[in-house]
């Protein structure tokens, strides 16, 4: 959601080029027979209702395919955005089918569904609840993780709550709203706002907590005519200690710590399908200015849309939808850049969840 138009556009461009191939990979099995393992989050083609979660495990160099629907019959829905593991289940964010769906995380079985309108991301924060993002609205939902419910919303000044992070007893969210320029600190024990920061450019829509526990939001869409930047602030103060302008043309998008938290990648997407400002970049924590070349570049009338590492080895894994026209793959790279292996996924492999 969101982006769609731009993807669609992708899309056709990589039907009558003729440049898509199927990666090298295993064939999905049924059952992973453990849990542990990378977890693909496979939104699938907009509307068409084929969003999957796959498995893989890097030991056994094993593919394990569309984990719902093997556990329970049925498709799992419409878009499925981002999961996050709360004690012993899964909770999955189908975003265009308006629900968080809670499995097991050691077979994928259903458990409850919780209605909540085009939900994005799941932040939990302790005490039994956790906060689930949400396009469209300026709501943010608190849901009960026991009891499978809703229990409060916190209502943004702008809409199209998206990435959250949490510090101490406060989760920082960013409205992905093109007239916001600010991030919201709001207290997790209140569920109130304390504070809003402004941050350089408008629309922020991700935030990570580096190892000094400092705080990166990335801000932008390009598509929109709002220019990227990073902003680092102390969230202790709320001071902004440094801003990154990213180039009008550049669209930064998903952004990820290494294990050690020193060093945040994040992807470069251009959907014309050029290379520029095209592949996955990376940058310390101290560096004068934005990378100038992809670290894993992508090719001509490609682009990515997932990025994972591993916070126990250290490996990057990185989606290739293949313009959501067709069954998208999956690339591993160790952490000095080498590919270590490539397997087929689902439509649309958005997001992973590192289970060790």
């Amino acid at each position: 959601m969101g982006r769609q138009s731009y993807k669609a556009l992708i899309a056709l461009m990589l039907l009558f080029t003729g440049c898509v191939k199927d990666q090298p990979g295993k064939p999905a099995a049924n059952n992973p027979g453990s849990k542990h393992g990378v977890y693909v989050v496979c939104e699938g083609q907009y509307s068409a209702g084929d969003a999957s979660l796959y498995v893989y495990q890097p030991l056994h160099d094993s593919v394990f395919g569309d984990l719902y629907f093997n556990a329970n019959s049925k498709p799992l829905g419409d878009v499925f955005q981002s999961m996050e593991k709360i004690g012993d289940n899964f909770f999955l964010a189908i975003n265009n089918s308006n629900k968080v769906a809670v499995v097991t995380a050691d077979g994928a079985k259903l458990i409850a569904t919780i209605n909540i309108p085009f939900p994005r991301y799941i932040l939990p924060v302790g005490g039994g609840k956790a906060y689930v993002s949400t396009l469209y609205s300026n709501k943010i939902y608190v849901i009960n993780t026991g009891s499978y419910s809703v229990a409060d919303s916190i209502s943004l000044p702008f809409s199209n709550g998206e990435g959250m992070c949490l510090y101490d007893n406060y989760a920082f969210i960013c409205p992905w709203d093109t007239a916001c320029s600010s991030v919201y600190k709001v207290d997790i024990n209140t569920n109130q706002i304390v504070q809003a920061i402004s941050v350089g450019g408008r629309a922020p829509h991700s935030v990570l907590l580096d190892k000094e526990r400092m705080l990166w939001v990335l801000s932008g869409n390009q598509p929109k005519g709002k220019a990227a930047a990073w902003t680092k602030i102390d969230p202790s103060t709320g001071a902004v200690l440094r801003v990154y302008n990213f180039p009008g043309d550049a669209e930064p998008i998903k952004p990820a710590l290494n294990p050690t938290k020193d060093t945040i990648y994040f992807i470069g997407v251009n959907y014309n399908g050029s290379i520029a400002n095209n592949g996955i970049y990376r940058m310390g924590l101290n560096d004068a200015a934005l990378p100038s070349q992809a670290f894993i570049p992508a090719l001509d009338y490609q682009y990515f849309w997932g990025l994972g590492i591993d916070p126990a080895t250290g490996y990057i894994y990185v989606g290739d939808p293949k313009g959501f026209n067709q069954k998208g793959s999956v690339s591993s790279y160790r952490p000095d850049g080498r590919k270590a292996a490539s397997f087929n996924v689902g439509v649309g492999p958005g997001q992973f969840y590192f289970e060790n």
